[in-house]
């Protein structure tokens, strides 16, 4: 699913009216990409959707979580982890044979700040996969700033997308995909598994962002250009 294909097909972003959902949406349609912005509330996608158009993100229609996800080949959850597993559930029957990108971050806070919800052995991606066995999950866009996503002058090129996976095939597209959103080629980091440390790992960008007052994202050196040489 590259290149011209890649343009037609639909993707949906469930949860789209939050910051990081919208942000999403606003990146891939700016970029090309026809994009279903899902929410619970029909009109609340609605009014979120012509906003991100006024703005220059042209190819957003506005949907149902569960309609957003039966339109498309490839759907994106920006969604909180409260609630989480039951909504997953709950849009299945439309998940099935498609690539479930997920930025779950499950986190807690506390008078010393944000920290990491879930203990070293589970994560929201491999709660998603097991909820999913007939999808393809695949763990991304954890690290990057609602705020800069939204923003379109900000530059994210200079930022690494990481991506978990256990299909090979489904981590390489949504590594080549993250391009639309920062710039730049995400990186395959290995199995679903690793989004044990992917997800808690935005606590410390939160803390950064709030000692700093800036909107801070991740960067990977050494990394060589283009896909990863398989094993």
């Amino acid at each position: 699913m590259t290149g011209t294909h890649a343009m037609q097909d639909v993707i949906a972003i469930v949860g789209g009216t939050g910051p990081q959902g919208s942000g999403l949406a606003f990146r891939f349609a700016r970029a090309g990409y026809r994009v279903a912005l899902g929410s619970r509330s029909l009109e609340r996608a609605e009014a979120k959707a012509a906003g991100l158009r006024e703005r220059g993100a042209a190819h957003i229609t506005a949907a149902t979580n569960a309609e957003a996800c039966a339109r498309a080949s490839l759907v994106v959850m920006a969604i909180p982890y409260d609630g989480h597993d039951q909504l997953v559930q709950e849009l299945s029957p439309h998940l099935s044979g498609k690539i479930v990108v997920t930025c779950v971050n499950p986190l807690t806070f506390d008078e010393r700040g944000p920290i990491g919800l879930l203990p070293g052995d589970s994560s929201a991606a491999e709660t998603a996969a097991a909820l999913l066995p007939e999808s393809a999950v695949v763990g991304a866009f954890h690290h990057l700033s609602a705020v800069a996503l939204n923003d379109p002058d900000a530059d994210l090129s200079d930022q690494t997308v990481m991506v978990a996976a256990d299909d090979e095939a489904a981590a390489d597209h949504v590594a080549e995909l993250a391009g639309a959103v920062t710039g730049a080629r995400g990186v395959c980091i290995g199995p679903l598994r690793l989004n044990r440390h992917l997800e808690p790992l935005t606590a410390a960008l939160i803390s950064v962002n709030r000692r700093y007052k800036t909107h801070s994202g991740i960067a990977l050196a050494g990394v060589p250009d283009g896909p990863p040489v398989r094993r």
